[in-house]
C-alpha cells in the first residue's frame, strides 16, 4: 500500500512542478497565471492536454514542441522530476501530518523562487508573503498562539541577522553585496527551519554555491550568480533531513 502512496505523490508532485514552473515564469514577467491558457512561446499554439502531461510529454516529444519543433528547455523536465521526488521525500520524513502540509507549501514556494531567480534574477515577494501567511495560520491552527509567536520571533531574528550580514558585506566590498530578496527569504526560513538553522543554512548554501560559482566564472568572468537558489536548496535539505541544531553542535564538538 505504501508504494502506491509514493507513486501518487510523485505524480502529484510532477504535476505541481509543471504548474509551479508556469507560476514562476508568468509572475516574473508580470503575467496572469490563469490566462492565457498554456501555449507554445514560439508560435503561440494553444497546447492540447496530451502535450501537457508532466515528464511523459517531454520524453515523447523528444524535448521539442509538436507545433513548431522549438526546443523545450530541459529545466521544465528537471523541475517536474525534482518536485515529484521532493514531495515523496517530504512524505517519507513527515508522514501524513501537519508538518507534511507545511513542508509541501515550503518546498513549492522555494521551487518557484529557484526558477524565478535563476531565469530572471527575481525573488518574488508575493510568493514569500503568501507562503509565510499560510504557514503562520497553519501553525496557529495545529499548535497554539505561543508556538506560532516563537516561530515568528525566529523568523524576525533570521531576517535581521541576514540584514546585518548584508550591511557588513556592503562595507567590505564597497557595493551592494546581497539582494533584498535573499534577506526576505530568511524570514521564511526562520519560520520553517528555525533561527539557528536558518543561519547555518547560509554556510551550507555557500558550500553548495562555491563549485558552481567557480565553474560559471571560469566560463564567463562577468556572469552574475544569484544566491537565492542556493539558499533555497540548502533550506530544503535541512528541512527534509529534520536535522536539529544540537546535532550539528555535537558533530562539531566531536
Amino acid at each position: 500500500m505504501e508504494i502506491y502512496v509514493y507513486i501518487l505523490l510523485f505524480i502529484f508532485g510532477s504535476v505541481m512542478g509543471s504548474f509551479l514552473n508556469v507560476v514562476a515564469v508568468r509572475l516574473s514577467n508580470n503575467e496572469s497565471i490563469l490566462w492565457p491558457r498554456s501555449h507554445c512561446h514560439n508560435c503561440q499554439h494553444r497546447l492540447k492536454w496530451y502535450e501537457l502531461i508532466p515528464i511523459l510529454s517531454y520524453i515523447i516529444q523528444k524535448g521539442k514542441s509538436r507545433c513548431c519543433k522549438t526546443i523545450i528547455p530541459p529545466s521544465y523536465l528537471i523541475i517536474e522530476l525534482v518536485t515529484g521526488i521532493l514531495y515523496m521525500v517530504s512524505y517519507h520524513s513527515f508522514g501524513f501530518s501537519y508538518e507534511f502540509i507545511i513542508s509541501l507549501i515550503f518546498i513549492s514556494s522555494l521551487i518557484i523562487i529557484i526558477v524565478s531567480d535563476i531565469e530572471y534574477m527575481i525573488i518574488l515577494d508575493e510568493i514569500i508573503a503568501i507562503s509565510c501567511i499560510l504557514i503562520i495560520i497553519l501553525n496557529w491552527i495545529f499548535w497554539d498562539l505561543d508556538y506560532t509567536a516563537i516561530r515568528i520571533i525566529w523568523a524576525i531574528l533570521s531576517f535581521v541577522s541576514m540584514y546585518v550580514i548584508k550591511l557588513i558585506g556592503d562595507k567590505i566590498f564597497k557595493k551592494e553585496s546581497m539582494g533584498g530578496g535573499d534577506i526576505k527569504l530568511m524570514f521564511l526560513f526562520g519560520l520553517v527551519i528555525g533561527y539557528p538553522l536558518a543561519i547555518c543554512n547560509i554556510f551550507l548554501a555557500t558550500f553548495i554555491a562555491f563549485p558552481v560559482a567557480i565553474y560559471v566564472l571560469l566560463r564567463r568572468k562577468d556572469s552574475l550568480i544569484p544566491f537565492g537558489p542556493f539558499l533555497a536548496m540548502g533550506a530544503i535539505l535541512i528541512h527534509i533531513s529534520k536535522v536539529e541544531i544540537f546535532d550539528i553542535i555535537n558533530k562539531l564538538i566531536k
